[in-house]
């Protein structure tokens, strides 16, 4: 469990910086992008529902161990 969760926190903060380098050297437009995200991240506090968590779930089920998920 606390293994999607790291890659769920990699997986934002990625998306933070690739929205944050596009819009310095692309467009001032993909700001957009990080602050859907945010919002996504503060809504997920109140809702539950995180879309990276839930595509992991299906990615990578409970059952299997984190040496296992490094496998794949």
């Amino acid at each position: 469990m606390k293994y999607k969760t790291k890659m769920n926190d990699g997986i934002v903060g990625a998306i933070y910086l690739t929205s944050i380098l596009l819009a310095v050297y692309v467009s001032m437009n993909w700001l957009y992008l990080a602050g859907a995200v945010a919002v996504l991240q503060i809504m997920s506090t109140f809702t539950g529902y995180c879309p990276v968590y839930f595509i992991l779930d299906k990615v990578i089920p409970d059952n299997e161990t984190a040496a296992a998920a490094k496998k794949v």
